[in-house]
């Protein structure tokens, strides 16, 4: 019975020493081993074969974030034997900082960061994720300690630029890389969040008054045109249309000049053939011009012919007559 028992014992040693002794690293992940204390090798993922008792993983603080069973959220800090090759992310509380003008501001900031050197992030930092934390926030407080408090808000490109160059050349001996550091949150006080909602509002204002007085200004402008172009067109209209009268005065004119001269030259002819009495011609000339005179007027209405009207009928007669006398026989 004795022996039965040594042999349970003994088996159930073997199978302690087989289990401790096989290490099974999932991908990307590894494991730092010490034999007797002292650093010894690092595991890949896969299976590990390790000396139990002489060999032993070396423990590190790690943190990560689960969901609770209400689908909260929360950052567990733990001590593990494996390190995580991957990039973590950590969502550090908010905190308050003080700008160069003196506003305290509350930021929440997130790290993304990446374990490069697993032997590093062991032996040179006793508890990693803590001293991240903590960089970060001391980082943050000097960061925006030399920026005022409207460059702060309008310049989170440029803090996150500045915070991860500073964190990754501080981190880079603990074996880690920070690749990007960004801002979530820079809450202001209740107050100074109370007069920016006013300036922006009166900026707002100031804006839509800019606007109706440019389109005021535009549609006055664009009024004007129309009016200069609707007076130049009107212009252009008067001034073709006065030479178009102009032009017809002229031909006319022209006409009634050629008319007379072939008149004139008519009667010169009669009378330089002895057809006819040129003062009987300059008589009715005269009686027609003093007539055309007497009925331009417009209040003319009535008009009275004196007896000698006969005489320059008689004159026209004859003029007919020099006229008729003048004609070529066919």
């Amino acid at each position: 019975m004795e022996i039965l028992i040594f042999l349970v014992v003994l088996l159930g040693f073997v199978i302690t020493i087989l289990w401790q002794s096989v290490k099974v690293v999932q991908q990307a992940e590894t494991m730092v081993i010490e034999r007797l204390g002292k650093y010894d090798r690092t595991l890949d993922s896969g299976i590990n074969i390790i000396w139990p008792i002489v060999d032993k993983p070396r423990q590190i603080h790690w943190r990560y974030v689960r969901n609770d069973f209400q689908g909260r959220s929360q950052v567990v800090s733990t001590i593990t034997d494996k390190i995580d090759l991957r990039e973590t992310v950590y969502d550090f509380p908010s905190q308050n900082v003080i700008t160069k003008d003196n506003v305290t501001i509350v930021i929440n900031a997130l790290l993304y960061f990446q374990v490069t050197d697993p032997i590093r992030a062991i032996y040179e930092i006793a508890n990693l994720p803590d001293a991240i934390e903590k960089l970060t926030q001391t980082t943050l407080r000097n960061v925006i300690g030399e920026m005022d408090f409207d460059e702060t808000l309008a310049s989170r490109d440029t803090i996150n630029n500045k915070l991860r160059i500073i964190l990754d050349e501080a981190t880079h001996k603990w074996g880690v890389k920070v690749n990007r550091v960004e801002l979530q949150d820079i809450n202001p006080p209740a107050d100074i969040q109370e007069a920016m909602e006013k300036q922006m509002r009166a900026e707002r204002d100031r804006r839509a008054a800019i606007l109706i007085s440019e389109g005021a200004k535009k549609s006055a402008i664009l009024e004007a045109e129309g009016v200069k172009e609707s007076e130049v067109n009107k212009a252009e209209g008067d001034k073709r249309a006065a030479i178009l009268r102009a032009e017809g005065d002229a031909k006319a004119k022209i006409s009634i000049a050629q008319a007379e001269a072939e008149a004139i030259k008519q009667i010169t002819q009669a009378i330089a053939a002895g057809k006819g009495d040129p003062t009987s011609y300059l008589i009715a000339i005269k009686y027609i011009e003093t007539l055309r005179e007497m009925v331009s007027g417009q209040d003319n209405k009535v008009i009275y012919l004196p007896y000698e009207a006969t005489g320059v009928l008689s004159s026209i007669g004859g003029i007919k007559d020099m006229l008729e006398a003048n004609k070529p026989q066919k």
